[in-house]
């Protein structure tokens, strides 16, 4: 076994899918330092800059108190004032009857989805959602279908096709895409909900505290939130906290507390992180110009870089640069590092093959003059391709 996974390990090597840990310390306004170098950091989810909010920071120290773990799950004696505090402020920021928080984003997805479904129902999901997801609906045992990204005649293909088949129906799907950095067609996707009676899971994790009239996602700046039956999102990222919920009815938050197992064998977060994830919603309402300034920012470096001619995708806070082979992306975030830039680069399996690419994440804390010497940075590393391989692996 050992020589297998040396084996297979160079072989990740020899085709530019190797990852390694390297240890950084964050630290405010978009930067962060790995080893005695500093960096401008664009791999970064605190798109708010919320991680290093002042409230967000003296929330989490009041809670500590005497004791900082909370030693059990929430069914035990883990479940605190303060948990019950923060599942009703994230029903009411998310216009939803109730919430319930867990300890991460995939717990979450992958916890609710094998809960709610089972042998004989059926699932609908985009082809491109989150490994969270994709791990929940092989754990649940039901019949799956993979519609084309975002291409909701082909839903409407499987639906009309296979629905009817099955005993209960869900569809599924994010609504910032977190690799593609692009926003799901949500209204034309609650409509197909309604027609062919499914339920409506969407994964607002890349989208929560970003959009909407009050940060509240894509479902709110939509008008839907009503249709949609399950709304995830993270704590961990706009949010500056860590953790993750889901908005639903009553109903199924009682359900999910007696069946989803991941919750129900998992320990409690601290009140430290749960008392911080309350002051982060509380910021996002009262601060909306940091999220003004994110969009804005986005806007201004995906233009800048279309200009200069690079396959860019996406409509959100998440900007991909297409770059295809798999060496060539790793040597492109090299040389970035080597200016003084962190921007990791993402390759299969997590993106379709042929796909690899830069995710460049912003912040509102990026300023100006920092995007467009990043633009003209990066432009002229993928023009001088001197340090390029030859015949590079896709």
């Amino acid at each position: 076994m050992e020589q297998r996974i040396r084996t297979r390990l160079a072989g990740r090597e020899r085709d530019g899918l190797l990852r390694k840990l390297i240890p950084v310390d964050q630290e405010k306004h978009g930067r962060m330092r790995a080893g005695d170098k500093e960096f401008i950091n664009f791999s970064s989810n605190d798109y708010l800059g919320l991680s290093s909010h002042p409230d967000i920071i003296k929330a989490a120290r009041k809670a500590a108190g005497p004791v900082f773990g909370s030693s059990a799950s929430r069914l035990m004696t883990g479940s605190t004032g303060l948990h019950d505090a923060l599942e009703q402020k994230t029903a009411g920021f998310k216009g939803k009857p109730a919430a319930l928080v867990f300890n991460s984003g995939y717990q979450a997805n992958v916890g609710v989805i094998s809960a709610l479904c089972g042998r004989g129902d059926v699932i609908f999901s985009d082809r491109l959602n989150h490994a969270s997801i994709v791990d929940g609906i092989l754990l649940s045992g039901a019949k799956s279908f993979r519609y084309r990204h975002n291409d909701i005649a082909h839903l409407e293909e499987l639906l009309s096709g296979e629905r009817r088949k099955y005993r209960n129906s869900m569809i599924i799907t994010e609504t910032i895409f977190s690799m593609d950095g692009d926003i799901a067609p949500v209204r034309e996707i609650v409509s197909l909900k309604k027609r062919f009676d499914s339920l409506l899971m969407a994964d607002e994790a890349h989208a929560t505290g970003i959009f909407g009239e009050t940060g509240a996602g894509i479902l709110e700046q939509a008008g839907i939130t009503d249709d949609c039956d399950i709304a995830m999102g993270t704590f961990s990222k706009a949010l500056g906290s860590f953790g993750a919920y889901i908005a639903s009815s009553g109903a199924i938050k009682e359900y999910l507390v007696n069946t989803c197992r991941a919750f129900i064998y998992s320990t409690a977060l601290p009140a430290s992180v749960i008392n911080a994830s309350i002051a982060a919603i509380d910021a996002v309402k009262k601060e909306p110009f940091r999220r003004t300034a994110l969009l804005a920012n986005a806007a201004h470096l995906r233009g800048r870089l279309r200009e200069k001619g690079l396959d860019v995708k996406g409509e959100s806070q998440i900007v991909p640069v297409i770059l295809g082979k798999n060496p060539e992306t790793a040597r492109a975030g090299e040389k970035l590092r080597e200016k003084g830039y962190w921007v990791t680069p993402v390759r299969p399996p997590t993106v379709p093959k042929g796909t690899a690419r830069l995710r460049i994440s912003v912040t509102c804390d990026h300023t100006r003059d920092v995007l467009e010497k990043f633009a003209d940075d990066l432009c002229d590393i993928l023009e001088d391709r001197a340090w390029d391989t030859r015949n590079l692996r896709s």
